[in-house]
């Protein structure tokens, strides 16, 4: 089964910037490439993915950013957005969720869920994973600190950088 999904700004960094090739993390990019996950973007996140990418505090080359966007382009979908009438702590982030949105079948994939609406359609990488192998994401899942899929990911820089940039804007 495929899957359609947007995939948040912090996921590519943290997928950039990880040596484990274990991590769910790097499971959602094998997931594309084999084409279990369809990524969804517009011209809204693909400027972002690119912007916040190549800042210099994270010393990616310009080749690996350009594949990385390439890789989501090939792979997935341009979609617009739908519009929505959830509130957001930061507004930046509702392009994602929208696009998400557009379609009922897909997922927004994302390291900072706080940041979005509660509905079991923003899921973290690890969750992601889950729905892949099982279909849907238990309770259990979400807690378990012994679960293969439980992932506790320390983005707050990652989301600092983001949030510069979008500042900056």
């Amino acid at each position: 089964m495929k899957y359609f999904a947007v995939i948040d700004t912090n996921v590519l960094v943290s997928y950039l910037l990880t040596n484990n090739k274990e991590s769910p993390i790097v499971k959602i990019v094998a997931a594309i490439l084999s084409g279990r996950i369809i990524p969804m973007y517009n011209d809204e996140i693909i400027n972002e993915y690119d912007s916040v990418l190549r800042r210099d505090r994270f010393g990616f080359s310009k080749e690996k950013v350009s594949k990385t966007i390439e890789l989501i382009e090939h792979c997935g979908v341009n979609c617009e957005r739908k519009p929505v009438v959830e509130s957001f702590p930061d507004p930046d982030d509702i392009v994602f969720y929208e696009v998400a949105m557009s379609r009922e079948d897909s997922y927004l994939v994302t390291g900072n869920l706080k940041h979005f609406p509660k509905n079991g359609r923003v899921v973290s990488p690890a969750e992601m994973l889950y729905i892949i192998e099982y279909g849907e994401i238990g309770e259990d899942v979400l807690n378990d600190t012994e679960s293969p899929y439980y992932l506790p990911i320390p983005l707050d820089e990652i989301n600092a950088v983001i949030r510069d940039y979008r500042n900056s804007r």
